[in-house]
């Protein structure tokens, strides 16, 4: 980085490149640095519950590393085979846990970062608690490498479960699916980790696209929902969640219920929320949007989404799902077009949608190129000029991944 900046030089870093905004993506005369080399394990201290390693650990090694020690890396993401320690540091990724464990920045405790000249801030914390001064690491944690590149970092780990118990059920409406959801953390509390919703279209689609999937109920069941228990105890884990989704049938909350009795029907309830690959390479080209909303906001946008592309793109194939208990929803959209003018067009209705709910036009993907022009629909003029100030600050000659988020 040193060199770089002594010769005006642009820089890019990558990890593993599992983003989906282009926000690793370098242009021409760009230099790409890649941490895939940048693989060390350096410690785990289980009486701290703390891993310490560097950028390029993939994040299921690190998963599989702690779960060896007993202990659960909080982070889960479908790309988990790919993505890296680093990337999803400096992206602010979220994943299927986040109602439980929080985005990556609720479990960072401390990193170290090299800036555009080449300093290296080392801020390698181990502790909860720290108030000397600024949290310098805030900075990079979702910055999408503009402010520097993580090397190193110090992750918070937790316990892991006794025991995980996955349930899929159905209900009528996003109403009952938002009341459904208050119900289990109600009677189960901080032991829900992760409650994925699907709408109707999607479910359709599976049946029709993925044949390798099986979803468990007949078809036109509805909104269905996967939830998943962690566990403080192992005993009495079913029982409970199978008498928590019982009191949800006679509330008619959930129309219909299975809970996985063994780890293949899990990992078949969970392929058919994450392996639907497949199928959509049959829908290319398509467009995907991660956004956030209220909670609240969630059946209007369901439906806004699907009729107002709809009456542009009569037809078109949109398919709605995601981290509801987050506020988090990913949308597909086949037009039968990829020019960028539709893309243009189509991304105008989604972030329009978006804007009018107060959302976020980025859950979790961050913003990359594909939305820079809409960063300013889900953040104030004076927000924006802050993080301009901050670029200045940290790299005034705009050499780290330029062109990305601002």
């Amino acid at each position: 980085m040193a060199a770089c900046h002594a010769r005006n030089q642009t820089v890019v870093a990558q990890g593993g490149m599992t983003g989906l905004v282009g926000g690793g993506a370098p242009r021409d005369g760009d230099v790409i640095l890649s941490t895939e080399r940048l693989t060390k394990i350096e410690a785990l201290d289980r009486d701290g519950l703390t891993l310490m390693a560097e950028a390029g650990v993939v994040l299921q090694t690190a998963q599989e590393f702690c779960a060896d020690a007993g202990l659960e890396l909080p982070l889960d993401l479908g790309a988990r085979g790919s993505a890296t320690l680093g990337g999803v540091i400096s992206t602010n990724a979220g994943g299927v846990r986040v109602i439980r464990h929080g985005m990556m920045r609720d479990n960072v405790l401390g990193l170290e970062a090299v800036l555009a000249d080449g300093t290296v801030l080392s801020s390698m914390n181990r502790m909860l608690k720290n108030n000397a001064g600024y949290d310098l690491k805030q900075l990079f944690i979702g910055s999408e490498g503009t402010l520097g590149v993580v090397t190193r970092a110090v992750i918070r780990l937790k316990p892991r479960p006794k025991a995980i118990v996955t349930a899929f059920t159905a209900s009528r409406s996003v109403a009952d699916v938002a009341s459904f959801l208050r119900h289990l953390q109600t009677e189960m509390g901080a032991e829900l980790g992760s409650f994925e919703v699907m709408w109707p279209e999607y479910d359709a689609f599976v049946r029709a696209r993925c044949p390798a999937l099986k979803p468990p109920f007949a078809p036109n069941c509805g909104f269905t929902v996967l939830s998943e228990f962690l566990c403080g105890s192992a005993g009495d884990a079913e029982p409970r969640v199978e008498a928590t989704l019982g009191g949800a049938l006679k509330q008619g909350l959930i129309d219909n219920a299975v809970i996985a009795k063994n780890e293949r029907e899990r990992a078949a309830f969970w392929t058919v929320r994450e392996g639907a690959g497949e199928g959509m390479r049959t829908l290319l080209p398509y467009f995907v949007y991660d956004v956030s909303m209220p909670i609240a906001a969630m059946e209007s946008f369901g439906d806004r989404v699907r009729a107002d592309i709809a009456t542009t793109y009569p037809n078109s194939t949109v398919l709605v799902l995601g981290h509801m208990g987050d506020g988090n929803l990913h949308v597909v959209a086949a037009v039968g077009s990829g020019a960028a003018a539709d893309h243009r067009a189509v991304d105008d209705i989604v972030y329009g949608i978006i804007r009018d709910l107060d959302g976020s036009v980025s859950a979790e993907h961050g913003i990359g190129v594909e939305k820079r022009d809409y960063l300013g629909w889900s953040r104030t003029p004076a927000e924006v000029a802050v993080m301009h100030t901050l670029k200045a600050a940290l790299d005034p000659k705009n050499l780290l991944n330029p062109g990305k988020v601002l």
